[in-house]
């Protein structure tokens, strides 16, 4: 039972920020990898940025100067700072976590990923 729960979106001005939260929760061993990726309605989904553990972060070219990507270890928490907000941001956004379970006897089980439910975030004038 792992959880990834998000929050933070909503409707926002061109040239606007917004932050977006994650957080997950449960049967985690350790958190490999944790990030966010966002669809548009007709759209494939998209890589936006993430954090791997103990090697650093990467940002798709289109967030790339306006987004920050950060996270809280002690939490197992991730944040996406977005500034200066396009039109062309409208979708919405997963987090995604993947982490080695935590099996029954306390042991690291395999490496899976876990998806968030989504959060819209709206940039209109």
């Amino acid at each position: 039972q792992v959880h990834v729960v998000e929050s933070g979106g909503g409707l926002v001005q061109p040239g606007g920020s917004l932050r977006l939260s994650c957080a997950a929760s449960g049967s985690i061993f350790s958190i490999n990898f944790m990030g966010w990726y966002r669809q548009a309605p007709g759209k494939q989904r998209e890589f936006v940025a993430g954090i791997i553990s103990g090697v650093g972060t990467n940002y798709a070219d289109a967030v790339k100067g306006r987004f920050t990507i950060s996270r809280d270890n002690a939490k197992n928490t991730v944040y996406l700072q977005m500034n200066s907000l396009k039109s062309e941001d409208t979708a919405v956004y997963y987090c995604k976590v993947a982490a080695w379970e935590r099996l029954p006897g306390g042991t690291r089980g395999g490496m899976r990923d876990y998806w968030g439910q989504g959060t819209q975030v709206t940039v209109s004038s």
